[in-house]
């Protein structure tokens, strides 16, 4: 394949995906369908099918690309903050957390929040970039209870018969201690749900920017999980 060839393929494989994340916020991710997507082109459907053969080829294209962005915030936040200021090494995580959720809600509805009827994600292509973007802030908590500072006793044991998920993660997520990954995936659901009412308009009393109740659970989480 000519290198003209390929830099076509690799151009109309991001503008397909680039055109499916605009129809997605226009009309949301369960009415996608590549046939749009053409139109939306100007090209036929079968030019599609050479890239993203189902409409679920392109969901899953679609759900790396965005734990990949996640993922890449999370680290990015993390590059200018001592190793050893474990609360503030939290805190931003949290920031971040929420400011990328603002910037790219279609991309974190798609992999947070309501499923697409009909779609799996097949997790031998998925976990990868999904075990990642929960990697920056279990290797923060890892952090913590190396320095003897985290506070988690008689945290709930993982459940018997997911062992072997917890192993898979972390083949892909990097090997740290079981509680400290347990404690970080309860801090991702605390944080998820915050979040998720902020960008569906479900805060009020608090107003549609959730900031300040936001902020509260951040340091809520900090004081819970850091010994002082």
């Amino acid at each position: 394949m000519s290198r003209q060839k390929r830099s076509q393929k690799s151009n109309l494989s991001e503008e397909i995906k680039a055109t499916a994340w605009r129809l997605i916020a226009a009309e949301g991710a369960a009415s996608l369908s590549l046939r749009a997507i053409a139109r939306e082109l100007h090209i036929t459907a079968p030019a599609i099918y050479n890239y993203f053969p189902r409409r679920d080829d392109l969901v899953t294209a679609l759900v790396i690309d965005a734990f990949t962005s996640f993922g890449d915030a999370q680290y990015a936040v993390l590059a200018d903050i001592d190793p050893q200021n474990h609360a503030e090494r939290l805190r931003r995580l949290g920031w971040a957390y929420r400011q990328w959720a603002l910037d790219y809600p279609e991309r974190y509805q798609l992999i947070f929040g309501t499923p697409i009827p009909g779609y799996k994600a097949p997790p031998e292509q998925t976990l990868p970039a999904a075990a990642r973007s929960l990697a920056a802030l279990a290797g923060v908590v890892e952090a913590v209870r190396q320095a003897g500072r985290l506070e988690a006793a008689d945290f709930p044991q993982i459940t018997p018969g997911f062992e072997e998920m917890v192993a898979m993660w972390k083949s892909y997520g990097g090997e740290v201690d079981t509680l400290s990954l347990s404690v970080a995936i309860l801090i991702w659901c605390r944080v998820h749900g915050v979040v998720s009412l902020e960008i569906g308009g479900g805060l009020p009393p608090f107003g549609a920017d959730g900031a300040a109740l936001y902020r509260y659970e951040l340091e809520l989480i900090g004081k819970q999980f850091i010994k002082a």
